[in-house]
């Protein structure tokens, strides 16, 4: 007879509300095993009895084959006195003993949910709130942990017997699934149009899908706040859409149903296929099919489409399914705001701050606690890590004290961190007025409390004038602010993605549109030998000046002459950006320029793309950022350099070295006089810029080389540089789970802030 054991087990990582109790009970009966297992407030406690080998088996599944939506961090396994007893038990009650548990984000409809959706015998039959354990809303309706209905916005909804049985049966799928209901007793579906009047449930649905039809714009409740949503097929639709929010030329998303009706408006590649229908279900971008049905003022002058299949059991119903008469097939689904506000997310919000911009409302009465945009990706990068992702934690390679940073003021994040785990929050937008300060700190309240991080130290942007930093003096309440340079946490924070302790520093190349430099010039072409302690500026884009600031980051035309000044090359009148600009405000520049007046020395790389993109003709004034890099990086994706090769020159005996464009400018200038294609002279400044790369770290042998900062969402740039550096042996870190643009920073201003 196999001798008896007993192990306890406390698991760590993301267990509560994902079906982990019952996956336990489960295995255990299987195998035979007695005992018990629930929650605490720093995961789940599991203790098991029974014969050695069925014990190994257990423990082999929990560590290797957990259910889908856990993510298991530890499992600290030790025996204990048997104590017999038969059976295996799901404990309810939960203990707050100090421990930290994780929360999971928000999980789009499985499989299992959504064919008891389309199911007419089912009890959830067209049912707008569908979820189990394997699915549904977590972090925005979740107050605190560990995670019970009590501390959700679902607490208001009373279950019915069937709902109750449901929760109660460890067999069941919906085992403690927490937002748990169906149509008898869950949230109520209304519609509501621009005069007030009200329609509930099917009848809703249907006048929302009329609207839509008719080219109308309705305000649709998701997850983690309100969506705009409108035909995308249709010009006038959209470009209304477009005109209320006011959005300029800057790219909308999509919504479709279902992958073959993705794949109808993008060229979906494996990975993208499935980040689209994997459990985040974020935007992905993916270039435009052609001839896809999709109006051309979704993603004006744009190779590529941001494309986010149905994720709440309320979108597969607003597209129709059985016999609806349906709404259309691919729908714009924007974030319910007007541009640089933030999302809206209360139903009052939504009633007064989208009248304006919606011709009716669809939403329901559960209530969203914590705001979450889309999260935004690329097969291999991520641009905006939000609904899906958050709170998933980041593991660092070391453990730090409790810190909360407070991240950048364009795209911002906040992180906290605590031992070796960092929380970044949700996308909370730009830090350019009221409501997203408002939004700031509600984020940063809701993430110490779910994280139970009580930080010790704050760190801040060295920025002077940043919002963000402002924000942590006035807050400190006695703690230190510790300030970061903004260039040195990009590359901190893809050394932390990659796991990297700091022993040993990693040649950076820090390329964006604006960062502060301590020498009060606007940094953005920096190479950086970079550990968490501390930096050395190698090299640098030569200073040109930036003359008015905002005025010629939204006047790309502005830049080109800027640079061109500075390379001592002649304004002829037969250039796109000389032409571009009054006559008036030419004379004035010139002066400026001449004297300094209003004038900041940049050495950034997103302004340069900016200048030959003008120079090239692709785009004399922009209506988002980047907008003229996205375009002349469209353009040149598929061309072909020919035999001309575009080099930077490299100074010598400086410290830091001076990376002078004028060879590239007089080139540019020299292929648009003669008439060579935009995409031509695109092609060639990024081979140009990618070779530069390599060259600086040829200079530098023996590093492992880091690319961070927003130039390198370039998708053509990127490539090429990965490719050049890897040809040379080079070891290239690139972000994959936390973006390169600012939305990033708060993870290198963690590791930053307590290296000291």
């Amino acid at each position: 007879m196999t001798a008896r054991r007993r192990v306890h087990a406390g698991v760590r990582g993301v267990v509560q509300g994902v079906g982990f109790r019952p996956f336990v009970y489960t295995q255990a009966t299987l195998l035979g095993l007695s005992g018990w297992v629930r929650n605490d407030s720093s995961g789940a406690i599991i203790e098991v009895e029974g014969g050695n080998d069925a014990l190994e088996r257990f423990l082999d599944v929990l560590r290797h084959h957990p259910p889908p939506l856990a993510v298991i961090d530890s499992i600290d396994v030790r025996y204990i006195a048997v104590t017999g007893g038969t059976g295996f038990t799901i404990v309810d009650t939960s203990r707050t003993d100090g421990g930290r548990t994780l929360a999971s984000p928000d999980v789009a409809m499985c499989a299992e949910c959504a064919a008891e959706q389309r199911d007419p015998r089912n009890r959830r039959y067209r049912h707008a709130f569908v979820n189990c354990t394997n699915c549904g809303p977590r972090f925005t309706l979740i107050a605190s942990l560990p995670y019970d209905r009590a501390s959700t916005t679902m607490a208001e909804f009373e279950m019915c017997a069937d709902c109750a049985r449901e929760y109660h049966d460890p067999a069941d799928r919906r085992f403690h699934a927490q937002p748990i209901c169906c149509p008898g007793c869950g949230p109520t579906l209304r519609y509501r149009d621009r005069a007030g009047r009200e329609l509930a449930g099917e009848s809703g649905l249907r006048a929302a899908r009329r609207m839509l039809r008719a080219g109308k714009i309705v305000a649709v409740k998701g997850i983690g706040g309100y969506h705009l949503a409108c035909d995308a097929t249709g010009p006038r639709a959209v470009t209304t859409l477009r005109a209320r929010k006011r959005r300029g030329d800057k790219p909308f998303a999509v919504m479709v149903p279902d992958l073959d009706a993705a794949r109808r408006v993008a060229e979906v590649d494996p990975a993208s296929a499935a980040l689209l229908t994997g459990p985040a279900r974020p935007i992905v971008l993916m270039p435009r099919r052609a001839g896809a049905a999709v109006a051309d003022a979704v993603a004006p002058h744009n190779p590529d489409l941001g494309v986010v299949l149905a994720y709440a059991p309320l979108h597969t119903l607003l597209f129709g399914f059985g016999g609806d008469e349906p709404a259309p097939q691919t729908l714009v689904m924007t974030s319910g705001n007007v541009a640089g506000e933030p999302i809206c997310f209360t139903d009052d919000d939504a009633w007064q701050r989208l009248r304006p911009l919606a011709d009716g409302w669809l939403y329901h009465d559960r209530a969203i606690l914590v705001p979450c945009d889309d999260s935004v990706m690329r097969a291999d990068m991520a641009i905006r890590r939000s609904r899906g992702y958050a709170p998933l934690p980041v593991a660092l390679p070391v453990a730090l004290a409790p810190t909360l940073a407070v991240g950048a003021d364009i795209k911002n994040t906040m992180a906290v961190a605590d031992g070796r785990y960092a929380w970044v929050s949700q996308h909370i937008g730009d830090m350019d007025d009221a409501a997203t300060l408002s939004a700031f700190d509600s984020t940063r309240r809701h993430l110490e409390q779910l994280t139970r991080v009580d930080p010790e130290l704050l760190v801040a942007d060295a920025h002077p004038a940043y919002r963000s930093t402002a924000w942590a003096h006035r807050n400190a309440a006695g703690r230190p602010v510790r300030t970061v340079a903004h260039h040195h946490a990009h590359i901190a924070a893809v050394m932390a993605e990659h796991g990297l302790d700091g022993d040993e520093p990693v040649l950076g190349f820090a390329f964006d549109g604006t960062g502060y430099g301590p020498d009060g010039a606007v940094w953005g072409g920096e190479v950086l030998l970079a550990d968490y302690k501390g930096y050395q500026r190698l090299a640098r884009l030569r200073y040109v000046p930036l003359a008015g600031g905002d005025v010629s980051v939204k006047r790309p035309y502005r830049m080109a002459l800027a640079h061109l000044w500075a390379a001592g090359l002649p304004w002829d009148r037969d250039l796109a950006p000389v032409r571009s600009c009054p006559a008036e405000e030419l004379s004035v520049l010139r002066h400026q320029l001449e004297t300094g007046l209003g004038c900041v020395p940049t050495s950034s790389m997103g302004r340069l793309f900016d200048a030959v993109s003008a120079l090239a003709g692709v785009r004399q004034v922009v209506g988002y950022e980047a907008q003229a890099a996205i375009e002349l990086e469209g353009l040149s994706r598929h061309e072909n350099c020919g035999d001309t090769r575009y080099r930077f020159g490299i100074g010598t005996g400086s410290s830091p070295v001076d990376l002078d464009p004028a060879p590239v400018l007089a080139a540019v200038v020299a292929d648009a006089g003669r008439g060579i294609a935009p995409g031509v002279i695109g092609a060639r400044f990024h081979r140009a810029v990618a070779a530069l790369i390599a060259d600086l770290a040829s200079m530098s042998p023996g590093y492992r080389v880091a690319l961070s900062g927003g130039v390198f969402q370039n998708r053509l740039l990127l490539q090429l540089a990965q490719d050049m550096l890897r040809a040379n042996g080079f070891d290239v870190l690139t972000h994959r789970h936390v973006p390169p643009n600012d939305g990033g920073i708060a993870l290198g201003q963690l590791m930053i802030g307590n290296a000291v």
